[in-house]
């Protein structure tokens, strides 16, 4: 069974290497595991919660693909999208709010982190919290459920938000799923092994400390630069020092194989300087980044080259979530108005020549697909090529049985010099003549 995984990336800021190593490496590494449907998003909407600087958030919505793209994603195994550009994601947020209990919300750990900070500062206790960062898990759960992710891999601050998601993908299923799942319930998937990175200072590397490594901002003389100010001991050359207690140690085997450690750590416990040292791990990291910072330059230099990559993967989002919405849609009672046939007892049944037909074929090029025809042989409706047959036959088997409102999301299109009118009422025909 393929398995979907959905991560999302917020666009503020520019990434370091800490962010390399702990996030952007390991999900890369990740995606390409055999049966995983992976999808990656900039999560630019959440971003608005924490930044209201235009420019930055613009600019960081490109350093942030640029970085990811250099770093080796391949988006055509992959779906990479932007998440302002799925305008399905805005509307199942919705659809779920009018699910979702306020007091859930009330419970949420950044909307209580802020309320206590402002209870402590002596201020109202909603002073300043807009209701983006109150809704905001709500945005999560419709980030994941919109693409029935199973899996989604978070830092442990985060498991809350999953948990949230399926208590909401519950009561949705419950109150509109009518005995079918909608949603699949998703799964946190906590990242315990991955490497967190120290900073020049020996805390956690991060922006909020000032003391990150830059991953391609700068160059060549930005890492080095950055790597002479990591922290170490007072220790002389020639006197042995300790690799298992060392900031930079724990940088240095991160990029490291098995037999480079192994001389590193010799090597230090032998009296290496620490001065020598740095330059070695600014090689190693140098050797790994180089390339990537090449590939992040020319990108860089070629925004329109993102901008097509981001609109070919909103499309290929939109491809599962727009027909998806479609049901969602359906389920709630948003439905096109269609007049119901009436059952005569008088009326004889109709004949099966005045029905309309749907057919199935195999074209040349070994795709498959399916058209509607009137009864007079008129084409009504086209489908898109489908790689198995089966696909086609289910959206026949659904058109059949549900009629005209298919259509909104549908892989068809309407024939040239045909309306809706005429399409929905074949349909209604069709799905009289099953009963």
């Amino acid at each position: 069974m393929t398995e979907r995984v959905l991560t999302g990336i917020t666009t503020t800021g520019t990434p370091h290497l800490g962010n390399y190593v702990g996030a952007i490496r390991p999900a890369i590494a990740a995606s390409r595991e055999a049966g995983v449907e992976s999808f990656f998003f900039l999560a630019d909407y959440h971003a608005l919660i924490k930044c209201d600087d235009p420019e930055r958030i613009a600019r960081s919505r490109l350093e942030i693909a640029a970085c990811w793209l250099a770093a080796g994603l391949d988006t055509e195994r992959v779906t990479f999208y932007r998440q302002s550009d799925i305008p399905e994601t805005t509307e199942l947020n919705w659809l779920l709010t009018c699910v979702t209990a306020k007091g859930q919300m009330n419970r949420a750990h950044a909307y209580k982190a802020s309320v206590d900070a402002n209870e402590a500062a002596g201020e109202e206790p909603d002073a300043n919290i807009t209701m983006g960062l109150f809704c905001y898990p709500i945005l999560m759960a419709a980030d994941i459920l919109l693409f029935n992710a199973h899996r989604v891999p978070v830092g442990r601050d985060q498991v809350q938000h999953i948990e949230m998601a399926r208590d909401v993908a519950l009561r949705f299923n419950h109150t509109f799923g009518r005995g079918r799942e909608l949603f699949v319930l998703p799964q946190a998937e906590i990242e315990e092994s991955v490497a967190t990175l120290p900073g020049l200072d020996g805390r956690k590397m991060s922006k909020s400390y000032d003391n990150t490594v830059p991953l391609f901002e700068g160059g060549p003389k930005a890492l080095k630069d950055a790597i002479a100010r990591v922290n170490t001991d007072s220790r002389l050359p020639g006197e042995p020092k300790d690799p298992d207690n060392a900031h930079l140690v724990t940088i240095h085997d991160a990029f490291a194989d098995a037999a480079t450690r192994q001389a590193f750590h010799a090597d230090l416990r032998g009296g290496l300087g620490w001065g020598d040292a740095k330059q070695r791990v600014v090689q190693l990291i140098e050797g790994h980044v180089g390339p990537m910072r090449e590939r992040y330059a020319d990108l860089m230099a070629h925004p329109e080259r993102i901008e097509d990559i981001l609109q070919a993967g909103a499309a290929k989002a939109r491809a599962t979530a727009t027909p998806f919405l479609a049901e969602l849609r359906d389920a709630v009672g948003l439905r096109r108005m269609l007049a119901v046939p009436q059952a005569h007892t008088a009326k004889a049944p109709t004949a099966k020549s005045d029905v309309p037909v749907f057919k199935q074929y195999r074209e040349a090029d070994g795709q498959f697909y399916f058209k509607l025809t009137a009864a007079d042989g008129t084409l009504l409706l086209q489908s898109q090529a489908f790689a198995q047959g089966r696909e086609a036959g289910e959206w026949v088997k659904r058109f059949k049985q549900e009629g005209g409102p298919v259509l909104d999301g549908a892989p068809v299109a309407i024939a040239e010099g045909v309306g809706r009118t005429v399409v929905d009422a074949a349909l209604a025909a069709l799905v009289a003549a099953q009963e």
